[in-house]
């Protein structure tokens, strides 16, 4: 599904869940990843948005998604960039009332031993990321309030060989990054909830060989992989007044897959 074709090919009639909000979503990348399809959304629900990334995907998708969107090129480990990108949203729409941060590294193992660089190039995007983001996602918020929904992953919760051990660990981090901020900062009327995805059918895992994906879909209790805009839609209900007294948790959008313990 394209961004183009999203609103189209949806199953979902738009309800106007982020009407007159204003949405910085990091990690948007090209057609058919989780981020672009949730950028869509969010513009289909009446969301204007920053689509930030750092690969230069971003600037064809906020093109596919018209004027409510603009473009933004970001290296979130760097706090410059994060904050130039938040000076860069307020500037272009007047305000920030949501960050989605789901920029990220892919978390498959890369050898039998988990190197020093291994572990820092996880851990620089995955938790620091998330880190700087939703410190300065706080600061132009206040006083006005905002909601915060940070991805992390199923990995966050049990181990699964396929994956870095440092992967788990950043993503388990971001979990906790959640919840303290949630806490820290609740009484200034921000939300802050996390989204764990299972095994989502993007455009790079459509490309994961048929053997890993039968055995990676088979871990879901529903028996499927997930489609990008499931996690998009949970994620845009998590940034919604409808969402209003919802804060502190993650959700994991699996399918049943760390229910099963798998």
């Amino acid at each position: 599904m394209t961004i183009e074709s999203y609103p189209a090919q949806s199953p979902y009639r738009a309800a106007g869940l982020l009407e007159d909000k204003v949405a910085v979503i990091t990690g948007v990348g090209a057609a058919e990843t989780i981020g672009a399809v949730t950028a869509a959304l969010f513009v289909q629900e009446g969301a204007q948005v920053l689509a930030a990334d750092i690969s230069g995907a971003q600037k064809e998708t906020a093109v596919a998604l018209g004027t409510a969107a603009a473009p933004f090129q970001v290296d979130i480990t760097r706090e410059d960039e994060v904050e130039a990108m938040f000076a860069q949203a307020v500037e272009t729409f007047g305000r920030v009332d949501i960050l989605v941060n789901m920029a990220g590294t892919p978390g498959g193992r890369r050898g039998e031993e988990v190197t020093v660089e291994e572990y820092e190039s996880l851990t620089s995007v995955h938790l620091l990321g998330t880190l700087l983001t939703n410190k300065h996602a706080v600061r132009v918020m206040a006083p006005a309030g905002g909601a915060i929904v940070n991805f992390s992953s199923a990995a966050s919760f049990n181990i699964d060989k396929l994956n870095s051990p440092a992967y788990s660990a950043a993503k388990s981090g971001i979990n906790s990054l959640t919840k303290s901020f949630a806490a820290h900062y609740g009484a200034r009327g921000i939300r802050v909830n996390a989204v764990a995805p299972g095994f989502t059918l993007s455009k790079k895992n459509q490309r994961v060989p048929a053997e890993y994906l039968k055995e990676l879909t088979g871990k879901a209790a529903l028996g499927r992989a997930g489609e990008p805009e499931e996690q998009a839609h949970v994620a845009a209900f998590l940034a919604s007044d409808r969402a209003s007294y919802v804060t502190g948790v993650v959700v994991p959008v699996d399918g049943g897959w760390t229910v099963k313990l798998a």
